[in-house]
């Protein structure tokens, strides 16, 4: 007997047929749609500058604003150490990254990074470094160091905690061997560690006493800068080498206009800085000649 294709029993083979062609079409769809929203999404990775919950508090506010500004989600990501932060560029995690000196122009050499911004404290766009040392303290020069031990903010790749700290201490007269050196998790850390007399002096930036975080938990009445360098061009930020050049350009804008409404003041406010101005890469040229002097790399 013939089988008839339009029987009840085919129809129905059919219809479920059809239904879970339908069904795995939406899945594919779905998926497809997962993948591109995950890749809209922007990765903004902060330098642990501060130890990494406060490093979250303060950048949330911008990763908000800019989600909105930019119609895309923004994340924050936060690392515990200098170390870890390195990883995050190496493996190219990051899509907007605020960087140390140091840590743009490796990045930049070896990964492509580009400069779009950098940071105004203080009211001024440069930033230089300093060494510490407690208000009581009979050090008064930095070869009063000789056998003393100076402990840095961060690791060897701290632009100004340990790099052009460590910069100031060859112009003061002495070289590796003269002086103990430690390390704590960051710039805050290293002065705290001075003031309770856990070293002799601190490496970190020029604007290191004027951290509200850091007047919290010390009286940095107690404390002085014995060295500091000349000003140099503040902390940058940088986006990925392929990066579209339109994206790239609406993030830097979003950074520079942000002290041109009241939403954007509310968070530079929480970040503890005054606002953004434009950078270039020919900006850091300083850095990498201290960066030479000193380490013996070239960028």
């Amino acid at each position: 007997m013939q089988n008839n294709r339009h029987s009840p029993e085919n129809r129905t083979a059919i219809d479920h047929l059809k239904f879970w062609l339908l069904a795995a079409i939406c899945a594919l769809l779905a998926c497809s749609a997962s993948i591109s929203a995950a890749s809209d999404t922007l990765v903004m990775g902060i330098f642990p500058r501060f130890d990494a919950v406060e490093t979250n508090r303060m950048f949330q506010p911008l990763a908000r604003h800019l989600s909105t500004v930019l119609g895309r989600e923004v994340v924050v990501e936060t690392a515990k150490d200098f170390e870890s932060f390195w990883s995050g560029v190496a493996q190219k995690r990051y899509d907007l990254v605020h960087f140390n000196q140091y840590h743009y122009l490796k990045s930049h050499k070896d990964f492509g990074y580009q400069v779009i911004a950098k940071n105004i404290e203080q009211g001024e766009d440069t930033l230089g470094a300093a060494i510490l040392v407690r208000s009581d303290s009979n050090i008064q020069s930095i070869a009063d160091l000789k056998g003393k031990k100076v402990i840095f903010g961060g690791d060897r790749r701290a632009m100004q905690a340990y790099v052009i700290a460590t910069y100031l201490l060859r112009k003061g007269g002495l070289k590796k061997g003269d002086y103990l050196e430690e390390f704590s998790k960051n710039p805050p850390n290293a002065v705290m560690a001075t003031f309770f007399k856990q070293a002799d002096a601190a490496g970190a930036g020029d604007h290191a006493l004027k951290i509200p975080s850091l007047a919290k938990q010390i009286d940095t009445k107690q404390m002085r800068y014995l060295a500091t360098s000349e000003p140099l061009p503040h902390l940058p930020w940088a986006v990925k080498g392929e990066m579209p050049r339109e994206l790239r350009a609406k993030i830097q804008l979003a950074l520079i206009n942000l002290n041109n409404s009241s939403e954007g003041k509310g968070v530079l406010a929480r970040i503890g800085y005054d606002g953004f101005t434009g950078a270039s890469n020919a900006d850091y040229d300083k850095h990498r000649q201290i960066i030479k002097e000193v380490l013996g790399e070239e960028y």
